[in-house]
């Protein structure tokens, strides 16, 4: 790490620091000729897709399709260091786990299958069969309630499809994925709003919106790839108005490193034309506070015979819920709209005003929407501000949330989640001859309290480091050891590896980028990107050994260890040729993936029907909803917030990717050399009697009998609003009790956390 130094970073996004930042790391992965070589071929059409994000991949992609953290994934998957059987002779279990994130994922890739010996306290080589003979006779020992299948956002489609089928056919729904830690609130609201559970924007749409709105979404370190089209829309002049606690600099200026002359003069475009700074959790109260100017626009409009702002005839033929929502829009009081936004009624005026000016918009959010304790209705707040428009289902507009993994909307499109409903159980009934579990499995914070509560014997995980991604960590490690099986299908080592249970497996898989050579030859697999549309992928650089395998054959392996024999389905023919998988997914879900073999790599990505794109709305009313929020306050429930308790928000640093943590440099932020930050509003520093660089100690104020403490942050001024502070996850995912979530969808409500700060040494707790 170094030295840490924090000193204001003045350049945009992008740039010189980009191109640095991409050459450092791939000399540090001793990649820096074979690296660059697979980078040209990532997010091309014979290529493959990026390990990172899931923004979309474009018909007509620039040279270098790929973006500074897309490059730092494939360099990391792709890195020459290995982690083999020799690696844990020299380490124990218990010295690994005093290793930082960085430090354990940095070894390299894993080489073998290990199984953990209690008696040396290491991981130890074993072989495929033997690994499969013992899972599933453990497996098969077990209650099928009492089994979790966890999938990250990274799998392909035809390896969801598949775990999802064995999850089913072992007896449960037990399928929580990532979705579930962040954009589950979108899955959630949407289809009570407009009758689908994804966005409704493509990436044409960007060429024609006369507005982008942007609330709660990092694009500079999360989905980068992104700031080329709002930069081609600024130069178009097109507005953008951004809502975000912190001014992030890829929202604020970009320089394009793709643009010989941009690079050269170190010019940049301007992102955000308006920027809006509220308080966190105060998303509702900013959208009703624009509702409410619209509304008193369109009123004025009529009364002085000018055109109305809002669209009456869509509203009229198209929406349910209008007159109920204006009601409470109306209802209102504009200093308690001021007060729980942290903003001023004369900006929220200004960004409606621009809205209404604006015939067609595009709506962009994140997690800073979703994670919190109405989460759910804060989505749906977003799509009613889109709806008094007309802004859903029309050419250059739309509600578009920006995804995180890689597949992580995809996996839900081919069955992975734990809610039956979404899934054609008849269907696969009729396919594969079984009855499917009709009752509904775990998501994760229920996997979580059925670990707690020891009902919960074993996990099985799709890649992902679920115990470092979940909250209240320390608990959760704790009661993880508890578990009879542990089995973790990865590519590199991380600490849910370490935390493990009495029986435990790492199980090393074929990274994306990897050809995938089976007994029909090598194989592509498929995605979905954000914006709903499927892509082909195919691996470009050689398998890292000779042991690792792909991640259908560890499922299938799974499902022959695990199940009885079924005369209706054949997973060697599908490990052998996974067209056959797709052609069980086109069986499966007809009306999604018609032709899906023969549309595998067309140009752009072969586009998934969405009803809410042709303003066909599948809600119970048959009809887009405006939904009434049943207050304000985004994150209730919590201890009366005191003078002396700020509200935390969990983010990235612009060096990792989720939990993945590439480096110690928050290039944007200033940071270099340390993750233990804790960014504060000036103002609340002084009234804390605390000083920039101080140390401190951080405790979560809730209202139960746990401790939940961070010691040894370093308090960093910073520009957020005074009454809140932030710091890096998954490192303060500690803070987070288990049962802070969304009301509906229990997504973690990680970006509002009420903690104390105090001196470091002092004694922390809750009252």
């Amino acid at each position: 790490m170094g030295e840490p130094k924090i000193e204001a970073y003045e350049d945009p996004a992008g740039g010189w620091g980009s191109a640095k930042s991409l050459v450092e790391i791939l000399t540090r992965e001793e990649i820096p000729v074979s690296g660059a070589a697979m980078l040209m071929k990532q997010n091309k059409p014979t290529g493959f897709m990026c390990v990172s994000c899931a923004w979309a991949k474009p018909a007509k992609p620039n040279t270098f399709e790929y973006c500074e953290n897309g490059a730092k994934a494939t360099a990391w998957e792709q890195t020459r260091k290995r982690v083999g059987p020799d690696f844990f002779q020299r380490h124990t279990v218990t010295e690994l786990l005093g290793w930082s994130d960085y430090d354990l994922e940095e070894k390299g890739r894993i080489t073998h299958p290990l199984r953990y010996d209690p008696e040396s306290d290491r991981y130890l080589a074993v072989s495929w069969q033997d690994a499969f003979a013992e899972i599933g006779r453990e497996l098969r020992a077990l209650e099928p309630k009492s089994v979790v299948f966890y999938a990250s956002g990274r799998a392909s489609l035809e390896t969801s499809y598949m775990y999802g089928l064995l999850a089913r056919m072992y007896g449960n729904n037990n399928l929580p994925d990532s979705s579930n830690m962040c954009h589950e609130a979108t899955s959630t609201a949407l289809p009570q709003s407009i009758g689908v559970p994804v966005g409704t924007t493509v990436l044409e749409d960007f060429e024609t919106t006369d507005l982008i709105l942007f609330f709660g979404q990092n694009v500079g370190s999360n989905s980068p790839r992104m700031l080329h089209p709002l930069q081609d829309a600024r130069r178009r002049g097109v507005p953008i108005i951004t809502f975000n606690p912190l001014r992030e600099r890829g929202l604020e200026r970009f320089t394009n490193p793709q643009a010989p002359l941009e690079m050269v003069t170190h010019s940049s475009t301007r992102i955000s034309t308006q920027y809006h700074q509220l308080k966190a959790g105060g998303d509702i109260a900013a959208i009703t506070g624009m509702c409410k100017a619209l509304i008193a626009a369109d009123r004025d409009a009529k009364a002085t015979g000018r055109k109305r702002v809002l669209d009456h005839a869509f509203i009229s033929e198209h929406t349910h819920g209008f007159s109920e929502f204006v009601g409470y829009c109306d209802a209102q009081d504009w200093s308690v709209l001021e007060r729980r936004s942290g903003l001023k009624r004369a900006d929220l005026e200004a960004a409606a005003a621009v809205y209404a000016r604006a015939e067609r918009t595009i709506g962009i959010y994140g997690m800073g929407l979703t994670q919190h304790r109405k989460g759910t209705e804060t989505v749906q707040m977003f799509v009613n501000l889109m709806l008094l428009r007309g802004n859903i289902g029309k050419p250059g507009a739309g509600i578009c949330p920006v995804r995180g993994h890689s597949n992580v909307q995809g996996q839900r499109t081919v069955g992975i989640t734990e809610k039956p409903e979404l899934v054609p159980l008849d269907r696969l009934k009729e396919q594969y001859g079984f009855e499917p579990p009709r009752e509904k499995g775990l998501n994760t914070v229920e996997a979580c309290e059925g670990i707690l509560s020891g009902d919960v014997k074993a996990f099985v995980s799709l890649g992902g480091n679920f115990v470092r991604a979940i909250p209240d960590t320390e608990r959760m490690e704790e009661a993880w050891r508890r578990q009879r099986l542990t089995v973790q299908i990865s590519t590199k080592l991380n600490r849910s590896h370490l935390v493990h249970g009495e029986v435990s497996y790492i199980l090393p898989c074929l990274g994306r980028i990897e050809i995938d050579e089976q007994a029909s030859g090598p194989q592509a697999v498929s995605m979905e990107d954000s914006t709903a549309h499927f892509h082909g992928s195919r691996g470009v650089a050689t398998p890292i050994g000779d042991q690792v395998r792909s991640e259908p054959w560890i499922v299938a392996a799974l499902a022959k260890a695990v199940l009885p024999p079924n005369p209706s389905i054949d997973w060697n023919a599908w490990v052998g040729n996974y067209a056959k998988v797709r052609d069980a997914i086109e069986a499966t879900y007809p009306d999604l993936f018609k032709d899906f073999n023969a549309h595998l790599f067309e140009p752009g990505g072969m586009r998934k029907p969405l009803p809410a794109r042709d303003r066909q709305w599948k809600t119970k009313t048959g009809k887009a909803n405006f939904i009434v929020p049943a207050g304000l306050n985004e994150d209730p429930d919590m201890p009366a917030r005191g003078p002396e308790v700020l509200d935390l928000i969990t983010l990235r640093s612009n060096d990792q990717f989720n939990t993945t943590v590439y480096g110690y440099h928050d290039r944007f932020r200033g940071v270099k050399g340390t993750r233990q930050i804790l960014f504060m509003n000036e103002a609340d520093i002084a009234r804390f009697d605390l000083a920039d660089g101080e140390s401190v100690d951080v405790a979560t104020e809730a209202s139960d009998d746990h401790v939940r403490v961070v010691k040894g942050l370093r308090v960093v001024k910073y520009d957020i609003p005074e009454g809140n502070c932030a710091g890096y996850y998954p490192e303060l995912n500690v803070l987070i009790p288990l049962w802070h979530h969304d009301e509906q969808a229990k997504t973690p409500a990680a970006k509002a956390i009420p903690v104390r700060v105090t001196k470091a040494g002092r004694s922390v707790g809750t009252n």
